[in-house]
Parts: C-alpha cells; sequence; structure tokens
C-alpha cells in the first residue's frame, strides 16, 4: 500500500481523538485554549469578500518571511489569510500582521478538518512557506484545483536525502504543487531530484523582512534600566549554549567590569532553568518574565518572552546566534544584521550556510567553537566599539544587497493572480 495511502488513513482513524489531544497540548501551553475549534477547520472569523489569497507558515521564522508579500497583497486589493501552526508564532505575527489580513491557526493535517477549513475559506491561491509539506492539505487543495505554490522553499540535503528513501518516493505529492519557488539554487536543484514538476529560484524572502520592532517607551525603559554598561546578547539559544555563554560571561567580567550578558533562549519554557544555571555559577541572574527590566547588579539577563526580539537588539552590539555549537543547523542571522548587530556563531550553521558565508566574506560575522573562543571575540569587540559597529555595518550592507525576493515572487505567480482576477468576473 503506497505510504501517502496509509499516513490518509491513519489521519482519519486518529480523527476521533484530536480533541482530547488538544484539550491535554493546551493545559501544557502548546495550543491556545481560546481558539482550539481552529485546529479541527472551524473558523472564528468570516471569509472577506473577494479574491483571497492563503498564506501559511508553520513557525515564527516561516510565518514573518511572508510579510513582505502580504503588505503586497493587501496594496492590491487582495484579500488575505495567514495561518500559523504555534502558539509563539500567532502572538508574534498576529501583532505585525498590516490592517485587512486575517489570522487563523491552521488545521491539524486530518482530511475531516482540512475540508472543513477549506469550504469555509475558499482561497483562490493557496502558498505554503519553505517546506511545509502536509499530505492531506496538499491533496485537497490540488483536488479543488486551487493553484498551490511553496514560496521561499528550502531544503537541506539531509532532508532530502530522507525524502527519497521513502516508499514509492516523494514525487506523488510534490506533483500536486504547482509551482516550487526556492531560496537559491542547491534548494531548487534538490527539489526538481525530488519529482517537484516546476522550479524556480526567486531569493530568501526573510531579506526583505523589516527588522523586529521595538516600541520606543519599552525600550526607552529598558536601555536606561542598562545604563552605560556594556552589554552582548545570545538569541535564540539552544540547551547546552545558556552554560557556554555563561562561562563566557565569567571569563570576560574580570576585563570588563559590569558587563551584562542577555540569554534569549529559542523556548522561553527554559527560562527559569537557565537561570538557576547562572546562579549555580555564582551570578546574579534574573527573569524578563518574573522580575522585569534588568537590575542595576544582574549580570545574567534572561529574556524569557515572546516578540521582544526587536527590544534586545537594539540594545546589544554583538550577538551569539544560537542552535549553532551544541546543536546542528543554525539560525538565521538575517535580523541581528539588519540592526546593525556584529555576528557571532558556531560551526553548525548548514541550514543558512550561505547567508554566513557571505557575511564572513563581508567580515560581518566571526564563528567561534566554545567558550573560550567566544568570550575572545567578545573581548575584542566590546573593547573597541568602533570596530563592533564597523562589523554591524557591514552585515547591515550585506542583507540590503541581497533583498527583493518579494518582488521576483510576485512577478512568478502574476499569472496565477491574474487567472484569478477573470474567474473573478
Amino acid at each position: 500500500m503506497p505510504l501517502l495511502t496509509i499516513y490518509r488513513l491513519l489521519t482519519i482513524g486518529l480523527t476521533p481523538f484530536a480533541g482530547g489531544a488538544l484539550a491535554w497540548r493546551a493545559r501544557q501551553g502548546k495550543e491556545d485554549p481560546v481558539r482550539l475549534k481552529e485546529r479541527v477547520g472551524v473558523a472564528s472569523a468570516e471569509r472577506p469578500e473577494g479574491r483571497l489569497v492563503w498564506l501559511h507558515g508553520a513557525s515564527i521564522g516561516e510565518s514573518l518571511a511572508l510579510l513582505p508579500l502580504i503588505d503586497r497583497f493587501i496594496q492590491r486589493g487582495v484579500e488575505v489569510l495567514v495561518t500559523t501552526g504555534t502558539v509563539a508564532s500567532a502572538k508574534v505575527v498576529k501583532a505585525r500582521l498590516p490592517a485587512g489580513a486575517t489570522h487563523q491557526y491552521v488545521p491539524l493535517d486530518a482530511p475531516r478538518f482540512v475540508e472543513r477549513f477549506l469550504c469555509h475559506w475558499r482561497p483562490d491561491i493557496v502558498l505554503f512557506a519553505e517546506s511545509e509539506l502536509w499530505p492531506n492539505m496538499i491533496r485537497a487543495v490540488h483536488a479543488r484545483r486551487m493553484p498551490l505554490i511553496l514560496v521561499n522553499a528550502t531544503i537541506s540535503r539531509r532532508s532530502a536525502e530522507r525524502w527519497r528513501r521513502l516508499p514509492g518516493g516523494p514525487g506523488r505529492l510534490l506533483g500536486k504543487i504547482d509551482l516550487c519557488l526556492a531560496q537559491n539554487a542547491e534548494s531548487a536543484a534538490r527539489y526538481l531530484g525530488l519529482g517537484a514538476p516546476r522550479v524556480r529560484v526567486c531569493g530568501n524572502l526573510k531579506f526583505d523582512v523589516p527588522p523586529p520592532p521595538a516600541g520606543p517607551t519599552r525600550l526607552a525603559a529598558f536601555t536606561g534600566a542598562i545604563g552605560a554598561r556594556a552589554v552582548w546578547a545570545a538569541v535564540s539559544t539552544h540547551e547546552g549554549e545558556e552554560k557556554i555563554a555563561i562561562e563566557a560571561h565569567l571569563a570576560l567580567e574580570r576585563d570588563i567590569p559590569g558587563l551584562l550578558t542577555i540569554i534569549a533562549p529559542r523556548r522561553p519554557e527554559r527560562g527559569g532553568e537557565i537561570a538557576a544555571l547562572a546562579r549555580a555559577a555564582g551570578l546574579l541572574a534574573t527573569q524578563r518574565t518574573l522580575d522585569g527590566e534588568p537590575q542595576r547588579r544582574t549580570q545574567i539577563y534572561v529574556a524569557d518572552t515572546v516578540g521582544e526580539l526587536g527590544l534586545l537588539l537594539r540594545t546589544a552590539g554583538v550577538v551569539f546566534m544560537g542552535k549553532s555549537l551544541t546543536a546542528a543547523g543554525g539560525h538565521s542571522p538575517i535580523e541581528p544584521a539588519k540592526l546593525g548587530c556584529a555576528v557571532l556563531h558556531g560551526p553548525h550553521v548548514e541550514n543558512f550556510a550561505d547567508i554566513y558565508a557571505e557575511l564572513a566574506t563581508a567580515r560581518a560575522a566571526a564563528r567561534v567553537i566554545d567558550a573560550e573562543t567566544l568570550a575572545r571575540a567578545l573581548q575584542y569587540l566590546l573593547a573597541d566599539p568602533s570596530r563592533m559597529r564597523k562589523m554591524g555595518r557591514a552585515g547591515a550592507d550585506v542583507v540590503a544587497r541581497l533583498g527583493g525576493a518579494s518582488q521576483s515572487i510576485m512577478a512568478a505567480i502574476e499569472p496565477y493572480l491574474a487567472q484569478s482576477a477573470l474567474e473573478q468576473r
């Protein structure tokens, strides 16, 4: 029996248990208890009149990358539905959506829920971000003859190899995608090799996304609390990297009195664990969720909130990007580079290798391998703010030069927009 058929039968069989599973996840803080019905395809908003484009991004990064396209659709008078899959992404994206865009949680990938969702929203065009390949959703969209476009598409070599090993291969699924608009030539070649029929390189949408915002009142309070102290930030950290950041702080504080280290973990719920780790090292640690602004004597400040990255990046001139020392893949350095931060990272940045290579060529990013080299790089930059600012400006120039993907993507999907306009007459 084909794997996709097995998957479909399995999701149908598990459908009666979805309500209980969602309720359990809500108790764990992994679902929004007020909006659980959206996860089974029940809309909490009316469908707007006229043409509607549905854009989906699973998590924070993928969904924020869609903002430039959302703006362009709205400017053209097209209604926009945006779906995300996590509580954190919903909070961040809703705060940044322009007027005229509607947010919903994406339904679970079960045929009944997907059909319910599509019957209500009836999108004219469907855009999925990066590597969102949900079989039942793709099948249902294709059956309704809705154009399905994968935008900002990316796939790593490892993921492509896993897909290729699946029984029957991924060709039956990817063949239902009308157009695949890849970030780079490597991802384009992998999608073609997996069976996507039409692939084009359009660049990375994340270069076109405005930097994360920070309200002026909140920013003034935050910078006022820090004062003239030297400060750096380790952001989107994963387990093990916080210990390295703390060790780097210990090595630096002898030479940089009053140093403030900000740690913003990828999973904010780990805030208490990280603060305890710092206290065990003999440091005064405070958490944003419990203690508010940094205190005068705070040494390790755990930024365990969602949606405040713009605040942190406007405060720290040098940033270490997580998931690059103790975990593989890395996180995108585009946001700190946009705000003029010097970027440090570990060796494991294969998911964003091309971006880090561009930054390294421009001397806007530097690689570290452990607490000792991290401390050494921080010492080099914090001791000379002009050097740090020069490195930050070089990064801002790089990301500005690499923009333009949103314009290329809109040009690529223009025939689908034109066809939907004709069908509305």
